[in-house]
């Protein structure tokens, strides 16, 4: 058995007197794209917000790739190949769709203070490399020709891809992807599944959060649910459209709607 690319043992959040996490322990194999499914409140995104570093957990311990990542932070974790979009894009709107996904980078001349003045060729030379690098990944995402528009003016399934293009400047291995398909047109949803389904299969790790149980069934082995912050059942989809616990908790709601 190949070692998992991401692995939690124990995994508790706590906020306040409320826990929302309970002990989480999960592995994610590489190469797959897995489906996180389980109702409102369930403590999915607090497990997204964990694993990437934006919360520290109670207690437990989150690897990637056999190395410790605990607790640190999300920049950090991104240069490490670990990744993640969030449900409601977050670009900046007056900024244009180029420079959104050229801001992606890390670790850029520019950024520091006397970068620009004392390494001008080389602050040059990256920032070209890096523009051709985001003209690329935005042609991948079916938005080249949106480069120069401003990122506030496209439509929600175009900020979806924009944040998939921004993840992509980082050469990740692993993605999670917060409910991608949540309020995108049918055509652009097609295009987005492409390609993360292009990915995957040249390698790329998926973890996805999605309420829409077609989705899961049609791209997302194995599929892990939680529920009141605890791991009710990991399978396939098929397994999971039988199972009592989650038809109780969470599917049956949704069969019989």
């Amino acid at each position: 058995m190949a070692e998992p690319i991401l692995a939690t043992h124990g995994l508790t959040h706590d906020f306040g007197p409320f826990r929302a996490l309970h002990g989480v322990s999960l592995e994610v194999a590489p190469g797959t794209m897995t489906g996180l499914i389980g109702p409102n409140g369930a403590g999915k995104s607090t497990l997204f917000n964990v694993l990437t570093g934006a919360l520290r957990p109670t207690s437990g311990t989150v690897t990637l790739q056999g190395t410790d990542i605990t607790g640190q932070p999300p920049d950090a974790l991104f240069r490490a190949g670990l990744a993640r979009s969030f449900q409601i894009p977050r670009p900046f709107a007056r900024m244009t769709v180029l420079e959104n996904v050229m801001l992606a980078p890390k670790a850029q001349i520019g950024e520091r203070v006397w970068g620009a003045f004392l390494n001008p060729r080389a602050m040059a030379a990256q920032e070209n490399a890096i523009r051709q690098k985001a003209m690329e990944v935005l042609e991948f995402v079916t938005l080249a020709k949106l480069a120069d528009q401003a990122a506030g003016e496209i439509s929600g399934g175009q900020m979806k891809l924009l944040e998939l293009a921004r993840v992509l400047m980082g050469d990740p291995t692993l993605i999670l992807l917060d409910e991608p398909a949540a309020g995108v047109n049918p055509a652009l949803t097609e295009v987005l599944i492409d390609k993360i389904e292009t990915l995957n299969r040249t390698g790329t790790t998926f973890v996805i959060i999605e309420h829409d149980m077609d989705f899961v069934m049609q791209h997302c082995t194995p599929v892990i649910a939680l529920g009141q912050g605890r791991v009710i059942f990991e399978g396939t989809p098929e397994q999971a459209l039988a199972d009592p616990v989650l038809l109780d908790a969470y599917l049956g709601a949704q069969a019989h709607g």
